[in-house]
């Protein structure tokens, strides 16, 4: 199986009406807004709080393109 094919697999997964819905629930939204806490913590610990601004900046654009509400 090449990459197209992969690609192609989960285009088709991606465009399947229930897996759409599951993506855009409330569960979701939780597990990304999770997800993009942890990533943005782990950030500012690992740069000592230097960065907290640009951090919350960055985590807030990504759950912008990646959350639902």
């Amino acid at each position: 199986m090449g990459l197209d094919d992969i690609t192609k697999k989960a285009q088709e997964f991606l465009a399947d009406d229930k897996v759409k819905k599951a993506l855009n629930s409330e569960q979701a939204e939780e597990a990304s807004d999770k997800i993009l806490g942890a990533v943005a913590d782990a950030a500012s610990k690992v740069t000592g709080g230097k960065f907290d601004e640009q951090i919350d900046g960055a985590r807030k654009a990504a759950d912008d393109k990646i959350g639902n509400q």
